[in-house]
């Protein structure tokens, strides 16, 4: 894009500068700049990024996109440098999506937009590889999902033929927003679940945002629902069915599931340790898929990326391939060998209640001898809190895991929970703690989920054993 078209999609004023200026790479960190970006500043609660634009431009950045900072103070640097350029917008978060939304305009291609309680990042790299048999795919980025992340992601792209891009939410009305600027042609809920609770109050209004990411699709557009998921089974049968030729008259529906009767179903399903296998017809054709990542809920992300593929129509052998050659974003189910045959489950980039039964339940299913569950706090779950970690300890006991050990305040409520029914239970107030005990009792061949939100920062447990 040049200079002039962004000045316009943004309704921002150019202090100086060539407007012919091509503009490609955006950033809104001063530490990853590089020569010839666009650096844009951010103000956060604790933090004004538009204060850093001399280093920007220091640093390489030919252009500025800024807020809040005095124009004479801009103009009187200006006239220290040459080649740069400034815009001073009122709000550089909107001139941020703006502008994306404008380079969204002008690409026709496929964009495959992802949300969920759970499921979101997995889902996202698995649908990206079978994309991506068929087209040069972009696709989100670690986890830029959020008002900032997703035009971003939007703008990097480049001479891509499709992008798979993840929207994440913590209330109502973001996941509209984020739909408005990318403009799905496929949208996927992976489940409603207990994710955010705490701040939209129920499981009801959970679905009402994450059915926000409609509202930018482009018509004739395809959502794609996990037909099991009960929030979205009821969705889809009650509300959906009732009211496709008015309310939903501009979308087409895609299912896939397990249980409930599906457009795509998953059949003769072998779960491994590493990896799965079952049986799927599409379009009357049978054949067998190999998933390289264990546990239900990846035969779950699979489905989902066949019936994408599908909707885009990539062959079923280009499918199969791009399923079984996927691979997943760190700290997400990632499968790491110890010495003496040790298994590490690290997932400790995000939980909430659903993810934490899954991977318990992976956990138990999983392991060749003792299991050894190491659980932290889930965060943002409000008054929700004491009984969602009362129920992963419930799952604890259900699952028959050998030894637990929780790290912090809620994760003692699910010890104590846990404490009805599993023998082995130990809390502690630290990781340092944490990592202590369980380099104390490891023995051969043990498999040791770690698991909590991110912001209990388990990553320093996985780190210490790798």
């Amino acid at each position: 894009m040049k200079l002039e078209e962004i000045v316009k999609a943004c309704n921002g004023e150019l202090l100086y500068g060539d407007k012919n200026i091509e503009c490609k790479n955006f950033s809104k960190d001063t530490r990853t700049i590089n020569s010839g970006d666009v650096y844009v500043g951010i103000k956060g609660e604790n933090f004004d990024g538009n204060t850093l634009y001399k280093e920007a431009f220091e640093k390489g950045a030919t252009v500025c996109i800024l807020q809040g900072i005095d124009k004479n103070e801009l103009e009187e640097y200006g006239k220290e440098k040459a080649g740069m350029a400034v815009i001073l917008v009122e709000d550089s978060i909107k001139a941020l999506q703006e502008i994306a939304s404008y380079k969204r305009s002008l690409y026709n291609i496929p964009v495959i937009a992802v949300t969920g309680s759970v499921g979101k990042t997995s889902t996202k790299d698995i649908v990206a590889s079978v994309v991506g048999t068929k087209y040069k795919v972009h696709k989100t980025q670690g986890n830029l999902n959020n008002h900032i992340g997703v035009p971003l992601t939007l703008l990097q792209l480049d001479n891509h033929e499709a992008l798979v891009v993840e929207m994440g939410m913590n209330n109502l009305g973001e996941i509209a927003v984020l739909s408005k600027i990318a403009k799905p042609n496929v949208a996927i809920i992976t489940n409603v679940g207990t994710a955010h609770i705490g701040n939209l109050g129920s499981r009801e209004n959970i679905r009402k945002a994450k059915l926000e990411i409609l509202e930018g699709m482009v018509q004739g557009g395809t959502l794609v629902i996990n037909n099991d998921n009960d929030m979205l089974h009821d969705w889809y049968e009650n509300i959906f069915k009732a009211e496709c030729e008015t309310t939903y008259k501009n979308i087409k529906v895609a299912t896939y599931g397990i249980e409930n009767e599906s457009s795509i179903m998953a059949k003769k399903i072998d779960l491994q340790a590493n990896s799965s296998t079952f049986e799927i017809e599409v379009n009357g054709i049978h054949k067998q898929i190999e998933v390289p990542v264990g546990g239900q809920h990846f035969v779950y992300n699979a489905l989902c990326a066949i019936t994408v593929g599908n909707t885009l129509n990539i062959d079923i052998d280009s499918i199969i391939s791009g399923i079984k050659n996927f691979e997943l974003s760190k700290s997400r189910m990632e499968l790491i060998n110890l010495p003496n045959d040790v298994l590490l489950i690290n997932d400790c980039y995000n939980a909430n209640y659903d993810s934490m039964k899954a991977g318990i339940e992976y956990l138990a299913k999983t392991a060749k001898a003792r299991t050894i569950a190491v659980l932290g706090d889930m965060l943002e779950l409000g008054e929700y809190s004491d009984d969602l970690h009362r129920k992963v300890g419930e799952e604890v006991v259900k699952n028959n895991i050998d030894i637990l050990i929780t790290v912090g305040g809620q994760g003692k409520i699910i010890a104590q929970e846990a404490h009805k029914g599993c023998q082995n239970v130990n809390s502690f107030s630290t990781n340092a703690e944490a990592i202590e005990y369980l380099e104390n009792i490891i023995q051969p061949q043990d498999t040791i989920l770690v698991k909590a939100s991110n912001g209990m920062k388990f990553k320093e447990i996985v780190e210490h054993f790798q």
